[in-house]
């Protein structure tokens, strides 16, 4: 493979790309190195550290005993709890209709799973990382957008304009196959001409979805989700899974599986054997974006991610934000809630007094704030995110250096360019690339542990050699590499959860009181059915004080 002619030949590569290239699917949670790995005399030069979501803080909430005794009080109308996109969005909503609340959230950081970091180099994403144009139907969404900046006013069609430095550039994507990079993420380099008809059938079948109506009048695949239609023809989707589908409608080409399950990995963390052929269908046929300067496949992106619209939705409201702030023991009093909130970094509890509560919070944080609501189990896999700033990314043969950079049969979901947004591209140079990998070789619960388990020594070789698949001879180039784990990533909608009774039940408010707002609820983790959520359960609230 041909390297950037500013990077030379370095010593010991073959010996370097002869263990990296021993295969790498399922390695990643192996307990001890394994031969794939890099030799830890290749790698003293990298620097970095192991970071993640605040878990020691989370599981205080399994005995909230140990905690001390609240010295200070305080009263507000609403308490938001969690201060992640729906939380956000219910403040800003609850805030332009003039109620007051305070937000607190546990984490140093706010964003859910569109946290960012940054370096000398650039921002990062921890997490979510773009947007797609959305749908000109979902004004809430595109009157937010316009606030932020990033729709910028609307042509004579009628159809918003995109400010060009928030759509992403191009090149937009690439696969490497066959040891050459292609262009776009569905395979076509070497297939059989059975395979090329699987792979246009099922396109074709997924553009006539995106334009099918249900016999109510609702498009059958829709975001938000729940404007989808109820028809009969298309809810039973959700009770089989998306590979037993494929399965009977003879979907069984290799490169089309592999394109469907990376989709569904992408997306949920999870195979298309695990979710729901009605969720798998939805990846496919619910975007349906327009704009007058980008159509249905665009993506709006940031270098730091979706913590770009994080921020947009904090500066949005003037609310008062808490963040190292766990709450927990929620009681019904005579005139409202009460909460303690325990502070992180002074030790400190307070005793809270609301009106109402917002738990914009993952059911696993909420099952131990209300012990007693009804069970709604879900699949949420851990997930490694690896920021890497490299001086260079030796290049192979085909596309050059795109914004998302894929491996035809990768155990990890490849990676994204954070400066793919800078005016020059070059694959010299220092930049920052964001690789995401899904840990879904074993369950959630046993991947988790082990996860957490894993030390930062243990994860660097293997990020490194399969970084190595993708770049032969990039170690000597990569300065830092940043790692984060999540315990808990993106809910996977496996089948009867977005279907099922549970999740309306979990989104019942108690009371008028207590109200719950979070992609959990949605059954798919995107940033739409997040802000989607916390408009829904603050326009709930308001309805109870009107």
């Amino acid at each position: 493979m041909a390297a950037d002619s500013a990077l030379p030949e370095l010593p010991g590569r073959r010996r370097f790309l002869t263990q990296a290239g021993a295969g790498l699917a399922g390695a990643l949670l192996a307990p001890a190195l394994l031969p794939g790995c890099a030799p830890a005399s290749t790698l003293a030069h990298i620097k970095g550290e192991l970071q993640g979501a605040n878990a020691a803080t989370g599981h205080l909430l399994r005995d909230p005993s140990r905690l001390p005794a609240p010295t200070q009080e305080l009263e507000t109308d609403v308490l938001i709890i969690g201060g992640g996109v729906a939380g956000l969005a219910a403040r800003r909503w609850l805030h332009r209709h003039g109620r007051k609340a305070l937000l607190v959230e546990m984490d140093q950081q706010l964003g859910g799973n569109a946290a960012a970091g940054r370096n000398a180099t650039s921002a990062y994403p921890w997490g979510a990382h773009y947007l797609p144009v959305p749908d000109v139907r979902n004004r809430e969404l595109l009157d937010f957008l316009q606030e932020a900046g990033t729709l910028t006013g609307y042509a004579s069609d009628g159809l918003p304009i995109y400010n060009d430095y928030h759509l992403c550039h191009d090149p937009e994507d690439r696969l490497n196959i066959q040891g050459h990079w292609q262009e776009g993420l569905v395979p076509s380099l070497g297939l059989a001409s059975e395979e090329q008809t699987q792979i246009q059938r099922f396109l074709q079948l997924t553009e006539e979805f995106k334009t099918t109506i249900g016999d109510d009048g609702r498009d059958a695949f829709r975001i938000p989700l729940d404007e989808s239609s109820a028809d009969a023809r298309y809810r039973p989707l959700d009770q089989m899974t998306f590979a037993a589908w494929l399965d009977r409608k003879g979907f069984t080409a290799p490169a089309l599986r592999w394109y469907l399950d990376y989709g569904c990995r992408d997306d949920y963390g999870a195979t298309a054997a695990q979710v729901s052929a009605w969720a798998g269908l939805h990846y496919f046929a619910s975007r349906k974006g327009r704009a007058h300067n980008a159509g249905a496949a665009d993506v709006l992106t940031w270098p730091e991610g979706n913590h770009f619209l994080i921020e947009q939705l904090r500066r949005q409201a003037e609310a008062p934000i808490r963040t190292n702030t766990l709450a927990y023991n929620l009681r019904e009093t005579a005139t409202g809630i009460e909460a303690l909130l325990y502070d992180i970094t002074t030790r400190q509890t307070t005793r809270a007094t609301a009106r109402q509560v917002l738990l914009a919070t993952p059911q696993h944080v909420t099952r131990h704030l209300l012990p007693g609501r009804p069970d709604y189990p879900l699949h949420h896999a851990p997930w490694l995110i690896a920021n890497l700033t490299v001086d260079g990314l030796p290049q192979g043969p085909g596309r050059p250096l795109s914004w998302d950079n894929v491996r035809y049969h990768s155990a990890s979901l490849g990676y994204i360019n954070a400066n793919q947004q800078d005016l020059t591209q070059s694959s010299n140079g220092s930049r920052v690339i964001t690789l995401y990998w899904p840990l879904t070789d074993e369950a959630p619960a046993p991947a988790r542990r082990r996860a957490y388990q894993t030390t930062y020594a243990e994860w660097l070789p293997r990020v490194v050699a399969e970084l190595e698949i993708y770049h032969p001879g990039v170690t000597p180039y990569i300065q830092r590499a940043d790692l984060w784990v999540w315990g808990h990533g993106m809910v996977a909608p496996t089948p009867g959860t977005v279907w099922g009774s549970g999740r309306a039940a979990a989104a019942q408010p108690v009371n008028g009181r207590i109200f719950f707002a979070h992609t959990d609820l949605s059954g798919v983790s995107i940033f739409e059915e997040g802000f989607y959520q916390g408009i829904r359960a603050a326009r709930e609230m308001l309805a109870v004080t009107a």
